[in-house]
């Protein structure tokens, strides 16, 4: 299966576009002054996006590990086993980052007004933060949830229809050839009996012909005249018999 059509690949680049979209967000954020309203908004956003990001990467991390239990069957090698694996990890280390980012505040805004931001979003007291962060990712997310797992069902689903149709395909091509072997063993028996049959006639013709030969030289000059007249007096009645009758 190629690239384009292999589910990995297609969900591999829709992260990898989140992800960048992601990022390009979180520079914006970084530009926004505390204080403003803009800041709340983009923050809330941010954290939203990647709680969705990270379970569509756990996801993926899922279908790898049932890959690598066979990964003959989806016609993949080890080698492309590690590399869907690194790339999984390298995209849960960015969107990481930009969540420790966004939850540790700017730098310049000082751990205070991180943590004012963040209760301004949550609503709710410190000691209990990421559960609410869960909470919340949870509750906005869960028809996107729903959608993407109904979306990847349905790629493996098409995966699955493609092997089948593939391992009939390989059942027919099969078929097919124990059809030709058998019709070359079959032919090649004919071929063996054809010569022997022609070894046996050749011999048959080489006795005739010594006999013939025996005959000749003892009916001598007078004798073979006799014979020669014999049969061609044999040949006009037969033709007679064949063509004038």
């Amino acid at each position: 299966m190629s690239s384009a059509q292999d589910p990995f690949y297609i969900v591999k680049e829709e992260i990898q576009d989140s992800i960048d979209k992601l990022q390009s967000t979180f520079h914006k954020w970084e530009r926004i002054s505390p204080g403003m309203g803009d800041q709340v908004h983009v923050t809330k956003e941010l954290l939203a996006n990647c709680g969705s990001i990270e379970w569509q990467v756990d996801e993926l991390e899922k279908a790898v590990a049932v890959a690598a239990k066979d990964p003959a069957l989806y016609g993949i090698d080890e080698a492309e086993l590690e590399r869907r694996r690194r790339w999984t990890s390298n995209a849960r280390t960015q969107v990481r980052n930009v969540k420790t980012g966004v939850l540790a505040g700017k730098g310049s805004a000082g751990a205070g007004n991180a943590s004012e931001v963040r209760r301004e979003l949550m609503r709710m007291p410190n000691s209990n933060e990421a559960n609410r962060y869960d909470q919340y990712g949870g509750r906005d997310d869960d028809g996107f949830v729903q959608s993407e797992s109904d979306r990847q069902m349905l790629l493996i689903k098409q995966q699955d229809e493609e092997l089948d149709e593939l391992s009939k395909s390989v059942e027919r091509i099969g078929g097919v050839g124990l059809t030709i072997h058998d019709e070359l063993v079959a032919q090649e028996r004919i071929i063996d009996e054809l010569g022997t049959e022609m070894d046996s006639t050749k011999n048959r013709l080489d006795f005739v012909q010594k006999k013939v030969g025996m005959v000749m030289k003892k009916a001598g000059a007078k004798g073979q005249m006799m014979m020669i007249c014999f049969l061609l007096v044999l040949f006009i009645i037969l033709f007679v018999l064949v063509f004038l009758t």
